[in-house]
């Protein structure tokens, strides 16, 4: 059985997150490019808005 120290990674470019190999990925791996369905479409999309947000720290609250 494999760990998950030994599974391939890849960084996504929305989020800039490292995420793992999936089973299902398997057949696909070197056309897998997004970590989720959220930054699949948020990569498609202009960032015309200034990017995902990620200015603030996760967990802060808006400034008052």
């Amino acid at each position: 059985m494999r760990r998950k120290s030994d599974l391939p990674s890849k960084h996504c470019p929305v989020c800039g997150r490292p995420f793992l190999w999936r089973r299902k990925w398997a057949r696909d791996w070197q056309n897998v490019i997004y970590c989720s369905e959220r930054c699949r479409r948020a990569g498609k999309r202009p960032q015309a808005e200034g990017g995902q947000g990620t200015s603030r720290p996760p967990g802060s609250s808006h400034p008052s």
